[in-house]
């Protein structure tokens, strides 16, 4: 979860289960709640994970929908409920990527924070209908997940990537035609996503540069959904045990949707 996009880790928790698939069980009721326990345990990894919960869910009532008779008949809805919702996600993802590209023009300079793999796969997309592109790319402290985004970057050819710290994007936003982020999940008229997008977002803004989230539209979420920020070790911040003072380390940030000129999914495109 560190790492890797929501999407990714809604994924590969989805393929966790097929774990399941190699064990046995005496009942049905038996093997329905080992499903339900592993997938309470993964969602319970990251409550406010929006895409991992609703896959997690998803794959339950599937199986608790097909009322299977056997373990076997019980297992194959398990795989196949997997499979669905896996075909789902990356399909969404990919659908999300070719909106989000079809809205890149030629000799655009832009603005990315953080790791989205949306946004990483758009900019290929483009580039693949002739599109070249000048990209700053923020370090995203500090897990430094924009030094993945630079690096995928710069195998891309038509793409200029430049790494910058984070408090210096303001210094380059009157650069750029647009800034791109991804998403964690958007809950009613607010974005949560990698700490350090709001005030991104918020002094793109100020400089009148365009603000476009993308990913999928799974991620978009009703208000009854509570996110729940992570508060992560210190010792991402700083090395040595704190003398005298708290560090607080955050990985997601709340930033309001007006803030936003656009919202790319697969459905389409939005104006908040």
């Amino acid at each position: 979860m560190r790492t890797h996009s929501s999407s990714v880790v809604a994924v590969k928790a989805a393929r966790a289960l097929e774990a399941l698939l190699d064990r046995e069980y005496p009942t049905v009721e038996e093997y329905v709640r080992a499903l339900e326990r592993n997938a309470s345990t993964l969602r319970l990894a990251n409550p406010s994970h929006a895409s991992l919960q609703t896959t997690q869910r998803a794959i339950v009532a599937a199986v608790e929908e097909a009322d299977p008779e056997t373990v076997d008949e019980a297992k194959d809805a398990t795989r196949a409920a997997i499979d669905d919702v896996v075909d789902t996600v990356e399909n969404a993802k990919v659908a999300a990527a070719e909106n989000l590209a079809a809205l890149l023009e030629d000799g655009m300079t832009l603005l990315t924070h953080d790791y989205s793999t949306t946004v990483l796969s758009a900019i290929e997309l483009a580039v693949g209908d002739g599109a070249r592109f000048d990209v700053y790319v923020t370090e995203a402290r500090p897990r430094h997940l924009g030094r993945k985004t630079a690096r995928v970057l710069a195998t891309v050819e038509g793409v200029s990537p430049t790494l910058i710290v984070d408090g210096a994007s303001g210094h380059y936003l009157p650069e750029c035609d647009e800034v791109l982020v991804g998403m964690d999940c958007i809950v009613g008229d607010t974005l949560y996503n990698r700490v350090g997008t709001y005030p991104l977002a918020a002094t793109a803004t100020d400089a009148g540069v365009p603000v476009t989230v993308s990913g999928s539209s799974a991620k978009i979420v009703g208000s009854a959904f509570v996110f729940e920020n992570d508060f992560r070790s210190p010792s991402e911040v700083i090395r040595e045990p704190p003398e005298g003072f708290e560090v607080a380390n955050p990985a997601y940030d709340a930033t309001p949707t007006r803030l936003l000129d656009r919202i790319v999914t697969d459905e389409g495109v939005e104006e908040p």
